[in-house]
């Protein structure tokens, strides 16, 4: 898609495509209960949407059931989804974990995507991110064992790889690289890492069925354009008729994957995911900040970008950049949408129009 024709765009092809792509998924998932946390963030809302669109558009009667702190404010924020009826909503989180009232149908499958990736927290509150992160998958694999629930899908992070080795294009599934552990900026990275553990742990020890999505760098419509992500920032800036600057020395490297590659992607790991295993979702398409603000003004305006040079504050001043092989080689799944192309959808959702 070219910026000529982005017009066409909407984001319901995007659900349609998920529901093209995911095929297989969706009809393993016919007739199931999944059990959600964090499915009224980024990547959970993006979850609800493709289901709902299978549910009314191909009679997938998948039933989820949504672990959220406060759902009568996902219901100010997206009445539709709140509406269906196959969706239920619980109020709690997971750190305590409420009572789950008992349903005519048990869980089949358990998605484990609560997480506060909030840098902020990370930097004035390492304790409450560790405890959020290590105790609620804690709570939550828990909860798999006294349901009896068959297939759970934990949703961690490229973080655990810590700094990816010097002369490493593409970090992979058996690298043995880790995080600092005695850095404090890390504690999100070595959370997800002990949860990693704790799903390794479960799986032996009770004979759960688990499988782990590292998640690296994401770009797409839903994306709240104001937190600490380069990408939505630049987008954000972009949007508004502003120079677009970059406060580091624009060297680190990231990819991105567009969430409708992700949640195909992650529906696969849990439908035919290998119990035990853990898969890179991410893009291989690597740019380096500064080559990212580049690109993002050439295609939103033009207005310019700046490089101002100062000192790297962030976790991970390199190179964050996932092998996706594995996944693709064992899964079937590819990527479809391109850097260019997300960087355009995302702003087109908020509303920009060329010109």
């Amino acid at each position: 898609m070219t910026a000529n024709n982005l017009i066409s765009w909407k984001i319901e092809d995007d659900f349609s495509q998920i529901a093209e792509q995911g095929a297989s998924s969706f009809e393993v998932l016919q007739h199931a209960h999944i059990f959600l946390t964090g499915g009224t963030g980024f990547i959970g809302s993006w979850l609800l949407e493709a289901i709902a669109h299978v549910n009314d558009v191909r009679q997938g009667n998948i039933e989820v059931t949504v672990l959220t702190r406060n759902p009568m404010v996902f219901k100010e924020k997206n009445p539709r989804l709140f509406d269906r009826l196959y969706f239920h909503y619980v109020a709690g989180d997971v750190v305590q974990l409420p009572e789950i009232l008992g349903s005519t149908k048990p869980f089949s499958h358990l998605i484990h995507a609560a997480t506060d990736a909030s840098a902020e927290l990370n930097e004035v509150n390492p304790l409450q991110m560790f405890d959020t992160v290590v105790l609620g998958t804690r709570q939550i694999l828990d909860f798999a064992v006294q349901h009896k629930v068959k297939k759970v899908l934990y949703l961690s992070s490229g973080a655990v790889y810590g700094q990816q080795p010097l002369g490493v294009d593409f970090v992979a599934e058996n690298s043995l690289s880790a995080p600092d552990c005695l850095n404090p900026k890390n504690t999100y990275a070595e959370g997800k890492r002990a949860s990693e553990m704790l799903c390794a742990i479960y799986g032996k020890q009770f004979g759960c069925d688990i499988v782990v999505a590292r998640i690296f760098a994401l770009l797409g419509p839903l994306l709240n354009l104001g937190i600490h992500f380069a990408a939505g920032n630049f987008i954000r800036d972009a949007l508004a008729g502003k120079k677009i600057t970059v406060s580091g020395d624009g060297r680190p490297e990231r990819s991105y994957l567009y969430p409708s590659d992700l949640i195909v992607w992650l529906l696969a790991m849990l439908t035919h995911g290998k119990p035990g295993a853990a898969y890179n979702a991410g893009s291989e398409e690597a740019i380096s900040i500064a080559n990212l603000a580049k690109l993002t003004s050439s295609l939103l305006g033009d207005k310019g970008y700046e490089v101002l040079g100062l000192s790297d504050s962030g976790w991970n001043p390199g190179r964050y950049v996932p092998s996706n092989k594995l996944i693709q080689e064992e899964l079937g799944v590819k990527q479809t949408v391109d850097l260019a192309e997300a960087i355009k959808r995302t702003a087109y959702w908020n509303g920009w129009r060329k010109s």
